[in-house]
């Protein structure tokens, strides 16, 4: 059993591998079965406060409706007195905008290949009457096989009867239909078509096709299509991105003509998975609507004397998602990808180093049981940034400090935690002699 976790039902709750406004995804463990999966908690309270009964009730509606392998599949939802848990597929390989902070650019037939799923993904989405409306590399999750994952219905749309065009503007700027911009009513599955666009030139060229700190520059150059192509893109990209990137939703090619375009189609297999009998809502509801009788049991194991221990046993289960893979022998590439990093000194000592750089840095500082969060302004756009910091033992006097991002930028923070790694260089355990593999040196520091 892990040490310092809460059992909610059948599943024993883990080290917290992601957060945002309204919501903290923790990884976990069903007691039952040993698998494993990600658990994203809500309070109820804040969900009462800002008024988003309906909009959660609309994403996990939509989740349990659109099931197929490529999007992260909801297994089930319960609820507590405070709390709403959704449990879902665990998805071990981090994001695909990790890879391309890295990577810079990928190669063009491993970028078609994730295309080509994205396409699946959405298309089967638009078949239920679903429209995600923020497709981006950071909603975009790849599993320990490298298949793409589509993640993130917070800003889905359910089309219902009789309704044609959507209303509301959302998604993230840069990635966003010039009509979305507009104001007036779009198209949903013309507006997704037009981010998976952005999408994969993201990924081809490493950088955005439309982008300007100035939000009415940046809505200009999307509304007038404004971009170029590296020269590094073949010509049937080139072509099917230009189809895409059509600011005239009327022509802008559909999923179905980038089916059957030529770039897109060498060496497509369309995905085969068996089509769900009659999705029930029935515990959507229950949690919802008849709260008061179906709770489920909590039960914490609070450690409040010193940072959370991380057991033998939760270190392999979570090799991938942890990529500690490297400790076991395990050469894979999302290795690379890391913002955690090693220690041997004291875990007072690491907080306080923390607390110092961050501080230096002109970032606030809140601690909490080994548990650090820091907040700044965004350079890049307007609003916030924020970080979170968790200290683990891992092993007597081996600690690992798990990196997170809260809110902000996603390229913004790789550059935030390289510089915040330098400056904290006199903490970071580097493995010396027989050990000093460059595999695992990536693994355990930046």
């Amino acid at each position: 059993m892990m040490v310092g976790t809460k059992k909610v039902g059948k599943y024993e709750l883990g080290r917290t591998i992601g957060e945002g406004t309204f919501a903290k995804v923790k990884y976990a463990r069903n007691m039952e079965t040993g698998e494993s999966v990600a658990v994203k908690i809500l309070a109820k309270s804040t969900i009462l406060k800002h008024r988003m009964v309906d909009q959660i009730k609309r994403e996990i509606s939509i989740m349990k409706i659109v099931r197929h392998p490529n999007i992260v599949r909801l297994h089930e939802v319960l609820a507590s007195r405070t709390k709403i848990y959704i449990i879902l597929e665990f998805v071990s390989g981090g994001e695909l905008f990790d890879k391309i902070v890295h990577q810079q650019k990928l190669p063009e037939n491993e970028c078609r290949g994730y295309f080509q799923q994205l396409i699946d993904a959405v298309a089967h989405c638009h078949s239920k009457g679903v429209y995600h409306r923020d497709l981006k590399p950071e909603n975009l999750l790849l599993d320990s096989y490298g298949n793409l994952k589509v993640s993130d219905f917070g800003l889905s749309a359910l089309a219902r009867q009789g309704v044609g065009l959507l209303q509301t503007t959302c998604g993230t700027p840069n990635y966003v239909a010039p009509e979305v911009l507009g104001n007036q009513g779009y198209d949903g599955a013309a507006a997704d078509v037009w981010s998976c666009g952005v999408v994969l030139f993201v990924i081809m060229a490493g950088y955005l096709p439309f982008n300007d700190t100035d939000l009415p520059t940046l809505y200009k150059k999307i509304n007038a299509a404004e971009y170029s192509c590296p020269i590094w893109f073949s010509p049937g990209a080139r072509s099917l991105i230009q189809k895409i990137l059509d600011p005239n939703p009327q022509t802008r090619i559909q999923i179905d003509g980038i089916r059957k375009d030529t770039w897109f189609c060498k060496h497509y297999v369309p995905v085969r998975h068996k089509e769900e009998q009659e999705v029930n809502l029935d515990d959507v509801c229950a949690v919802f609507d008849d709260i008061e009788d179906k709770y489920v049991a909590e039960q914490s194991e609070n450690n409040e004397g010193g940072p959370l221990i991380m057991n033998a046993f939760e270190m392999i289960t979570l090799s991938q998602g942890l990529n500690l893979s490297a400790l076991f022998d395990r050469q894979q590439d999302f290795i690379k990808r890391q913002t955690r990093f090693v220690s041997q000194k004291p875990a007072k000592v690491i907080i306080s180093s923390i607390e110092a750089v961050a501080e230096s840095m002109g970032l606030k500082v809140h601690t909490r049981n080994y548990k650090t969060r820091l907040e700044g302004t965004s350079a890049i756009r307007a609003g916030q940034f924020a970080v979170v910091l968790e200290v683990y033992e891992v092993a007597p006097s081996f600690f690992m400090v798990d990196v997170r991002k809260a809110t902000g930028d996603t390229l913004e923070y790789h550059k935030f935690y390289k510089n915040f790694c330098l400056k904290l260089d006199n903490i970071i355990w580097k493995p010396t002699g027989r050990l000093a593999n460059p595999n695992l040196l990536r693994t355990m520091t930046c």
